[in-house]
């Protein structure tokens, strides 16, 4: 018993040790004395662990929409990585998918128990904490609803845990044709034919013409009244931005109207598809 207790203590201060390299391997010696260590030999067996120790156990009071939830502690989390069509409220109108969207998260979270994995930045702008969500079997709800649909890729820096994981299941839901993908409010509009009013999340197809710079910005001209612009402190993340120019692309996000010109902030080379 007291043997047992010993190897217990053992491997959880063996995953606390460092959070991110958390495989502890089981090895057996000839005597048939058992110990644990973070190297496998060649006869280790791998013990598993169910939730990440860098990770904060929460319960959840309410699922306000598909990429937000708020805790019973009254904090309001903010899904890093994604974005979910919006649900109507005193604010917006009703987007196709948000109620499925919500739906899904609800019966993801129907236990209450979650767990928050932080980023690089714990709050945005609206105080709200930005996380990813894992349920106590190590399902990932970021990932998980990006890969059934319902959810589209919004990288922002500096938050790019599991960029490509995200990446990998928004292709597959797109290669699938499931949730938005197969939704016609989603369909690529042209910038050459925008309509009066373009609201929420859109899929832009344009040619960029030339490169301008300001002093916060560089913009790719996508046409007289259309640009795609990218903060300069975020120009590490891109390619050279000079190979955009004369390629058909599909960019990701919203556009923003002032008199009769759009512009299209871009934050991550996730939200451009070269053609």
């Amino acid at each position: 018993m007291k043997s047992a207790i010993c190897i217990l203590i053992l491997i959880n201060l063996l995953l606390q040790v460092n959070f991110l390299a958390a495989d502890i391997f089981r090895q057996q010696d000839v005597n048939s004395q058992t110990r644990f260590a973070d190297k496998p030999s060649a006869s280790d067996t791998l013990v598993q662990g169910s939730v990440a120790t860098y990770r904060q156990k929460h319960y959840v009071a309410k699922v306000y929409d598909g990429d937000t939830i708020i805790l019973k502690n009254g904090e309001r989390v903010r899904l890093l990585g994604i974005n979910t069509p919006e649900i109507e409220s005193r604010f917006r109108q009703d987007e196709a998918g948000g109620q499925t969207a919500k739906k899904w998260l609800q019966e993801k979270l129907s236990s209450g128990e979650v767990y928050l994995e932080f980023d690089n930045q714990k709050r945005d702008k609206y105080k709200r904490l930005l996380a990813h969500l894992f349920l106590p079997n190590g399902e990932h709800l970021n990932k998980e609803i990006v890969k059934a649909g319902l959810a589209t890729l919004c990288i922002i820096p500096p938050n790019l845990s599991y960029v490509k994981e995200l990446k990998k299941a928004e292709s597959q839901a797109q290669q699938q044709g499931l949730g938005i993908w197969s939704m016609s409010a989603y369909r690529p509009i042209t910038v050459n034919h925008l309509p009066e009013k373009v609201s929420g999340w859109q899929r832009f197809l344009a040619t960029p013409k030339e490169l301008t710079s300001t002093r916060k910005y560089v913009r790719l001209i996508l046409n007289n009244h259309v640009d795609m612009r990218i903060a300069k402190e975020h120009l590490a993340l891109f390619p050279d931005l000079k190979m955009y120019i004369g390629k058909r692309l599909e960019i990701r996000g919203w556009a923003a109207k002032n008199k009769d010109h759009y512009s299209i902030l871009v934050r991550h080379p996730s939200a451009i598809i070269l053609l």
